[in-house]
């Protein structure tokens, strides 16, 4: 197996996040974070974190995502920029473009887009 270095998101608690969009919230417009976000609803607009963003599995997000690390889990249809990191797990979609410094794609999920790496 391989260690990817600023996966420590992947041990966060609940009770870790400083925001969650249950499962029962459907939210349109743009939302602004300044604090880790865990999403497990639906979202459709704009999200954009200075710090971490988690799509929890069942979760459907239609938006353009901007934040420090991403974690995908659920299904995302827009473009997700990660200054640091994206990672997709095998259970994630992503229909869309990733910009970001590092990516990981497991085996299994599911990536349409095209991967920009920057520095």
């Amino acid at each position: 197996m391989f260690d990817v270095k600023d996966t420590d998101f992947f041990d966060l608690e609940e009770e870790s996040f400083d925001t969650i969009v249950e499962d029962d919230i459907s939210f349109t417009g743009k939302i602004k974070v300044k604090k880790t976000i865990l999403i497990r609803g639906k979202i459709n607009g704009t999200i954009d974190s200075t710090s971490d963003l988690v799509v929890d599995t069942d979760s459907v997000v239609n938006a353009d995502i901007t934040a420090e690390r991403v974690l995908i889990r659920g299904h995302v249809k827009g473009n997700v920029v990660g200054r640091k990191l994206i990672f997709v797990t095998s259970s994630g979609v992503l229909d869309g473009d990733i910009t970001t410094e590092k990516v990981v794609l497991e085996p299994g999920c599911n990536f349409g887009g095209k991967c920009t790496m920057v520095k």
